[in-house]
């Protein structure tokens, strides 16, 4: 089977997201560890990148305890 992997851009910066490799451990959109601005499970798309700084962004992101979500950062600016 396929992963399904999808991105979300701001910038410079992509938020690649696995789903398949969520554990749903909420600390990327609960309000005493995540972003609620950014990451909502309740919305689509789920993620909206421009509701924060890339460097926030970047900081969360690396708090993923899966590896469900990570980024990387493109030469040009899109």
């Amino acid at each position: 089977m396929e992963e399904i992997v999808k991105e979300y851009k701001k910038g410079n910066l992509t938020i690649v997201w696995k789903p398949g490799l969520c554990i749903h451990s909420t600390m990327c959109w609960k309000e005493a560890t995540g972003l609620p601005g950014v990451f909502n499970p309740f919305e689509k798309p789920w993620i909206k990148p421009e509701n924060a700084d890339a460097d926030v962004l970047v900081a969360q992101i690396r708090k993923c305890p899966s590896g469900a979500l990570s980024y990387y950062f493109s030469e040009v600016q899109e």
